[in-house]
């Protein structure tokens, strides 16, 4: 018995281990893939992928990520506490992931809902915010994130939909792409539906809003 204790606290030491070196990894250098993505390449006999660098990217780009997704990331240390008690009392009907948790479910874990996942997204959450900056977490954000089948990252995105690169993206074309997460395979940013026009219009406010409040200040130059 005390082999076997002896045997799980090493597997238990050896998975943190790696936790932690693979965060500082991906501190240092990007992820040449990720496990939804290659899932996906794998499926679909390829896709589209390819990195930029934050500072190839438009500026207005993250901030409609952030303004679409989780306004307070400047704000809150991986998890959103008021935003989860909010869903706790809408039943669990709306999501509570920060920009951060979904960074680290894209980088590391796997899709769906399932409570394993989410503990160890909620766990890794906190040790990747102390070891990434937030302009680090952005960046990986965007260049992960799926925006239709098979296109994966802003770049891609892109010139997919609009045929520019993401340095030349305008406030308009960044609103319609954030507009059309985390669900890009049932919408479109060049060809918009109503709703997605709407969602876009609402991010352009916002994107401005925290450009002018500070809140974009801890990913911006």
């Amino acid at each position: 018995m005390r082999r076997v204790v002896g045997w799980l606290w090493r597997g238990v030491f050896g998975a943190v281990l790696m936790v932690v070196l693979l965060t500082f990894l991906y501190a240092l250098i990007n992820p040449p893939s990720t496990p939804y993505a290659l899932s996906e390449s794998r499926r679909l006999g390829g896709i589209e992928m390819e990195w930029a660098a934050l500072d190839e990217i438009a500026p207005v780009m993250a901030r409609s990520a952030v303004a679409a997704e989780d306004a307070n990331f400047c704000l809150h240390w991986g998890l959103d506490v008021n935003a989860i008690q909010s869903a706790l009392e809408a039943g669990g009907n709306r999501g509570a992931s920060t920009i951060s948790q979904q960074v680290v479910k894209n980088v590391y874990l796997w899709q769906g809902r399932s409570w394993v996942r989410k503990s160890m997204e909620a766990m890794w959450t906190p040790l990747t915010e102390a070891v990434w900056s937030k302009r680090r977490i952005i960046e990986l954000y965007l260049n992960v994130a799926e925006f239709d089948e098979g296109v994966f990252g802003v770049q891609a995105a892109a010139r997919h939909y609009f045929g520019v690169d993401a340095s030349d993206l305008t406030a308009t074309q960044a609103a319609r792409l954030a507009a059309i997460l985390p669900n890009p395979k049932a919408r479109s940013a060049s060809n918009p539906s109503d709703a997605v026009r709407r969602r876009a219009s609402s991010i352009m406010d916002g994107a401005a809003t925290i450009a002018a409040d500070g809140r974009s200040a801890c990913f911006e130059d």
